[in-house]
């Protein structure tokens, strides 16, 4: 009798991502989300990513390079690459070797330096240097996933996308605002609840609060201003902290 191995569990597709996040329900009314999203508005009337870069080139490799790193530590490597090549055509001309020097401080620095150079050459002879303004064409550059140009699609070209990063889906899911077990069914599940007029912000509100007080060890309940509408197990407050506006972000451009 001939071994059989077993078959590895598949990925759900995008369209059956969306069917699950329809099944699975938000613990939250319509209401509520509202309310949710209306104190985000007023804490960070402007919400903006953190991502240092002078155009949509430099924000699809900034962006890129930010795959299991942190924002300030890809700024910190960028700022002198973004200041002698900030296209394609400059990118190219600098070479990988060159690339990898300036980013070796990143994670995973060599395979990302050949994934610049490598989305570089498409942009140059796919895409006559340009950033193309569609999700499809952007995930077909090396190193490109459907997050990373879901967030140059919002920064660069405005429109209203929900790119799932580590932060935004143990919110989703913490917080029992939209769970999933993937990043397409939580993206799914965000787009289907957000009021659709807070759609175009729901990406950043969800990550700075990910990042500065819903954090991954220990969640700041006390310094969060939907502590009382908050459905988490993990809560340790139901006192909201004070809604005002919070000063503007400071995130230095490049160049």
């Amino acid at each position: 009798m001939k071994n059989v191995k077993p078959k590895s569990p598949k990925q759900p597709s995008k369209s059956n991502a969306v069917r699950l996040a329809r099944r699975q329900r938000s613990v939250y009314n319509v209401a509520e989300v509202e309310e949710i999203f209306r104190r985000f508005s007023v804490q960070r009337p402007e919400p903006r990513g953190e991502l240092e870069h002078v155009n949509p080139f430099t924000l699809v490799v900034a962006v890129a390079l930010s795959a299991q790193a942190t924002d300030a530590g890809v700024n910190k490597a960028t700022r002198a690459l973004f200041a002698v090549a900030d296209t394609p055509q400059k990118m190219l001309a600098l070479g990988e070797e060159k690339v990898r020097d300036y980013i070796k401080t990143i994670g995973l620095y060599r395979n990302k330096a050949k994934n610049v150079i490598a989305l570089s050459e498409k942009l140059i002879a796919d895409f006559g240097g340009e950033v193309p303004r569609t999700r499809e064409e952007l995930v077909t550059l090396p190193g490109v996933g459907r997050k990373t140009a879901n967030v140059v699609l919002s920064m660069a070209f405005g429109q209203p996308t929900i790119a799932v990063d580590t932060h935004i889906f143990r919110i989703a899911n913490r917080i029992r605002l939209a769970p999933g077990r993937t990043p397409d069914e939580v993206e799914a599940h965000l787009s289907r609840v957000i009021p659709e007029a807070y759609l175009y912000h729901a990406h950043h509100w969800l990550i700075l609060h990910g990042r500065y007080v819903c954090k991954a060890r220990r969640p700041e309940c006390e310094r969060c201003v939907i502590a009382d509408l908050c459905k988490s197990p993990e809560k340790t407050c139901d006192i909201p902290a004070p809604l005002v506006e919070l000063p503007p972000q400071v995130v230095p451009v490049a160049g």
